[in-house]
């Protein structure tokens, strides 16, 4: 089983639909004129995709027809469950066949898995994604990628379906790297805006529309203006549903800091705003969008 002489080129596995995920292998399945097999827990997003022409498979079907298998999937521990271990995923593969972590994992659980891999002949990118669940949706994400630079090659017409910027980092372990760091900046940024929104309307002497809208055409502009800023921090909407929680980003800033410390680099604002997410999440906004930090600043 799950060997390339069982598996199709023409054929692609996705495990793991969740905000990101879904609208991603929605967008493979479209553009990709290949065959899509898709797997999660839940049956909700599997039934909209086989509507679409998906067809929604158990693991080791996948492991055994698929070319090339993506996961996008919430964390590490879900990562060494699906993949590891003499059941796992991995385990099921074979030569020839290729494995794509578009999850946001520890850079050293990419070099595990590619190890793995490596026993099976099977290639390995770690390729997380970046932007937000409306690129996801509109196939404009930012992929950064770890691997080989063959298997990068092979893969890159299939995250070409989902993204408009496909950057290769390095090698196994580089895609994690950079993506970690640009979560960790992201969040440090939001931070910074909310702060300097509630400190704008505290003081009464500006309108924070009119704060964020002259920041956006000064050199203060950015990504997260624009959108974690404006569509969230500005209005108060914090989203529970098809956006990036509080749980998550934490989760993120954890490996973040723990991969720093592990090189000797010791991110003391980092490390604030992971105690600021914190406080977030005790105050009952774990499942909400992150940018309900705003609602807890001033707070002991």
């Amino acid at each position: 089983m799950g060997h390339k002489d069982m598996a199709d080129n023409n054929t692609v596995g996705f495990i793991g639909l969740g905000v990101m995920g879904e609208p991603m292998c929605r967008n493979l399945l479209r553009r990709s004129g290949k065959r899509v097999l898709c797997h999660d827990t839940r049956p909700e997003p599997l039934a909209r995709l086989a509507a679409e022409g998906a067809e929604a498979a158990g693991l080791d079907d996948i492991a055994a027809r698929a070319d090339t298998v993506l996961l996008s999937l919430p964390g590490a521990p879900q990562l060494r469950s699906v993949c590891l271990g003499e059941d796992g995923l991995i385990a099921a593969m074979g030569p020839g066949q290729t494995l794509v972590d578009c999850s946001t994992a520890p850079p050293d659980l990419a070099r595990d898995l590619a190890q793995a891999c490596a026993v099976r002949g099977t290639a390995f990118a770690d390729a997380p994604v970046a932007r937000t669940a409306e690129a996801a949706r509109n196939a404009t994400l930012s992929i950064m990628v770890g691997g080989k630079q063959e298997t990068v090659a092979h893969i890159r017409p299939l995250l070409a379906c989902m993204a408009a910027e496909i950057t290769h980092c390095g090698a196994v372990g580089a895609g994690q790297t950079v993506k970690l760091l640009n979560n960790m900046v992201v969040a440090m940024t939001v931070v910074a805006l909310a702060e300097a929104l509630s400190a704008a309307r505290a003081s009464g002497a500006v309108d924070g529309e009119v704060l964020f809208e002259t920041l956006a055409r000064s050199s203060a502009d950015s990504f997260v203006l624009r959108n974690h800023g404006m569509k969230c921090l500005l209005t108060g909407v914090h989203p529970t549903e098809g956006a990036f929680p509080t749980d998550y980003i934490l989760k993120d800033l954890g490996y973040a800091l723990d991969f720093a410390e592990g090189a000797g680099v010791e991110m003391r604002a980092a490390a604030v705003t992971r105690s600021l997410m914190e406080r977030t999440r005790k105050a009952g906004f774990a499942k909400h969008y992150y940018t309900a930090v705003i609602e807890t600043l001033g707070e002991q």
